[in-house]
């Protein structure tokens, strides 16, 4: 492996742009392409189901992702019975994992790319990666946006066009931008309930 590729992967400030990361991006993109393009017929369901276990690390039985779908190199692992309505966007240049059970609004977007707050990091072209962990049973609203490093706990709802910035405990309800808890207590039952 490429330094740049180590240093990422370990999670430590990387230069993209090392030639098996070009590579392993540029393998995600077509198999995306051909994702976003099969059939929308039941014959579409089985390639997209195909395609989506060649281009992530892990997917349960009966995931769904609706096209368009976006993820930048695959490391990303779905559980059981997970839904992913469209327009799904994950920078994963840190694992993200998603849980068993989730529901996934439209356009909602699981960011573990970040950047240096100084200005000279950032002109080097400096970044970095923090994983993003959702748990199972979790509802993402439409829109939301799950920083790098966030951990989502097991139960939890986030209202749609949240910005989680932080970590959330499971079985709690949070909104706004930064999200914050606005109801405690829910169960696995009354989120699946929803």
């Amino acid at each position: 492996m490429g330094e740049m590729r180590d240093r990422r992967l370990q999670g430590r400030p990387y230069r993209a742009g090392d030639p098996e990361d070009v590579a392993g991006y540029d393998r995600t993109q077509d198999l995306l392409e051909r994702y976003d393009a099969a059939p929308s017929a039941s014959r579409g369901d089985a390639e997209r189901a195909a395609l989506l276990r060649e281009l992530l690390v892990e997917v349960g039985e009966d995931v769904v992702v609706r096209p368009p779908f976006f993820c930048e190199f695959g490391d990303v692992r779905i559980g059981a019975g997970t839904f992913a309505n469209v327009g799904l966007l994950v920078l994963d240049v840190a694992p993200v994992t998603i849980g068993a059970r989730c529901q996934i609004g439209p356009r909602v977007q699981l960011l573990a790319a970040t950047h240096p707050l100084d200005v000279a990091s950032r002109r080097e072209e400096w970044e970095s990666a923090a994983p993003v962990t959702i748990d199972d049973d979790v509802w993402l609203g439409a829109g939301t946006i799950v920083c790098p490093g966030v951990t989502i706990g097991a139960g939890t709802v986030v209202a749609a066009g949240a910005v989680v910035t932080r970590d959330l405990p499971g079985g709690v309800l949070a909104a706004g931008v930064p999200a914050r808890v606005v109801r405690e207590g829910l169960d696995v039952d009354e989120t699946a309930a929803g």
